[in-house]
């Protein structure tokens, strides 16, 4: 018999993890956790290829760790989008890149969501206390407490080193603490590894507050809608054990992620009411922005020819990272060249070397747009909803993502980086020189950084606390509240929101 939660959280992610572990340690709260992917209770029941720093289990197709959804980068591009399905969510299965928003993402965030609490001063203590940063300790900045490990890539790859090199060479400033408010520039990557190991949320918030007898993990366990009474949450319907049933809660937090949260929302009858209707859904409560709208990183992969073979990476898949800006946004660095230390063969085949194969740069635009959207199509939970990316819609986004690829062309180019690269793979000089070529490469090649965020805003349809806007008993507490993706990747900004919301909720 399931007990009745004070709470349920729906998703064992980046923000579910923190914010059930935060919300447990109130022994008077009874906190139920339901997650769709598998539940290992120990460290030692996660598949060594999930915690190994050198992968990352997400490139690669098929497996239980990862759910496909199908969606459209840009009209005429299909995509897969890879999401975490296992204990911790995306963070089991992305790079372990694990970077803090910047300080103008809060300062928009708090501005949309009308709510001091996610001013960069404000939240800066909750980035201290989630981490344990293993180069910087307890600083200013920098906890030394909390559960997720922090460490930064070492730079004495050759790769790294030239790439490092290469971006002085160029005139880039150093960046040796991404997770500080320095100016955009090169640096090492810091990641939520330990000793070459990936530490993803379940393991560092979860597993150790399981033994808590007033918190409940449900592995296997489906969501397939909300039960809504006369405007309260009062539980859900989900799939267990191969049967249906009611978890009844006094209220409902989803942490679903970015795509499968507005999705639930949908079928439960909340959202765009006339939208739902035609997809045969009955309306329960009409709030136009979920799903209007999303937000991501439009990312193009350029790979180099190596001049000699390199060794593959020691510790994680990262090199460094060059962030900069592209023209005309006031030096915010909302371009970036992610170095992988491992050809992209590698990568999609889970293995830590391809020998004789390129090794690529990701060039990411990631600047703070709101593009696509997210639309449900039927009442059948089965049914995947349309999810549209709308990338290169404008001008201004075509010529960001030409200056990202040409970036990161530029470090190739350098005497520095000659030193460990034959040329760049592609594309060719006269491509790189013609903009209409160029993004005729680009869109040939397009693809995403997976840092969906904006589907259920702040401001427009809850409120900074996660609170669904005109509803009892239910919030949102994972990237879909974010009115748009950070200026860095969102995974460490993830792990945020669920302490924010827990902070909150505990008052």
């Amino acid at each position: 018999m399931i007990p009745r939660a004070d709470v349920l959280v729906v998703g064992a992610g980046g923000s579910g993890a923190a914010l059930a572990a935060r919300l447990s340690a109130d022994p008077g709260r009874r906190v139920v956790v339901v997650e769709a992917g598998p539940v290992p209770r120990a460290p030692a029941e996660f598949p060594a290829d999930l915690l190994d720093a050198r992968l990352v289990p997400g490139a690669r197709q098929g497996g239980d760790a990862v759910r496909m959804l199908p969606a459209v980068l840009a009209p005429g591009m299909p995509y897969m989008a890879p999401r975490g399905r296992f204990l911790g969510g995306s963070t089991t299965v992305n790079g372990g890149y694990f970077v803090r928003a910047r300080r103008a993402d809060f300062d928009r965030w708090s501005a949309a969501a009308g709510d001091g609490r996610w001013s960069y001063e404000r939240v800066l203590p909750l980035l201290r206390a989630l981490e344990t940063d293993l180069d910087f300790g307890d600083a200013p900045e920098h906890g030394d407490r909390g559960p997720v490990p922090v460490r930064r890539g070492g730079l004495d790859h050759p790769a790294a080193a030239a790439f490092e090199a290469a971006a002085r060479e160029l005139g880039h400033p150093g960046e040796p603490d991404k997770n500080a408010q320095d100016a955009p520039g090169f640096g090492p990557v810091p990641s939520n590894t330990r000793d070459g190991r990936r530490v993803n949320t379940g393991l560092a918030y979860l597993l150790g507050a399981a033994h808590r007898p007033n918190l409940t993990l449900l592995g296997g366990c489906t969501v397939r809608s909300l039960v809504i009474d006369r405007g309260r949450a009062t539980g859900v319907v989900a799939e267990l054990d191969g049967r249906r049933t009611v978890l009844e809660a006094g209220e409902v937090v989803l942490c679903a992620g970015a795509l499968a949260s507005p999705h639930l929302l949908h079928l439960s009858g909340i959202g765009p009411a006339a939208d739902l209707e035609r997809g045969g859904i009955r309306a329960v409560h009409d709030l136009p922005a979920v799903g209007a709208a999303l937000s991501d990183h439009p990312q193009v992969v350029v790979e180099w020819a190596p001049r000699r073979r390199l060794p593959g990476p020691s510790g994680s898949w990262l090199g460094g990272a060059l962030h900069l800006s592209s023209s005309g946004s006031r030096g915010a660095g909302d371009l970036e060249i992610l170095q992988s230390l491992v050809p992209m063969a590698g990568l999609v085949a889970g293995t830590t070397t391809a020998p004789g194969a390129p090794l690529p740069f990701f060039a990411s635009v990631q600047a703070p747009r709101r593009t696509g959207g997210l639309r449900t199509l039927s009442a059948d939970p089965e049914v995947p909803p349309r999810v549209e990316y709308g990338y290169l819609e404008t001008a201004a986004d075509r010529r960001r993502m030409r200056e990202a690829v040409r970036a990161a062309a530029a470090v190739v180019a350098t005497a520095a980086f000659a030193e460990v690269a034959q040329d760049l793979a592609e594309p060719g000089t006269r491509t790189l020189d013609d903009d209409h070529a160029l993004d005729r490469w680009i869109r040939a090649r397009l693809g995403t950084s997976q840092h969906t965020c904006g589907t259920v805003p702040m401001g427009a349809a809850v409120d900074g606390r996660g609170g669904v806007h005109g509803l009892e008993g239910l919030r949102v507490a994972d990237t879909s509240i974010l009115p748009a993706a950070p200026l860095r990747g969102p995974a460490a900004t993830a792990v945020l929101i669920g302490e924010v919301v827990a902070r909150a909720m505990n008052g």
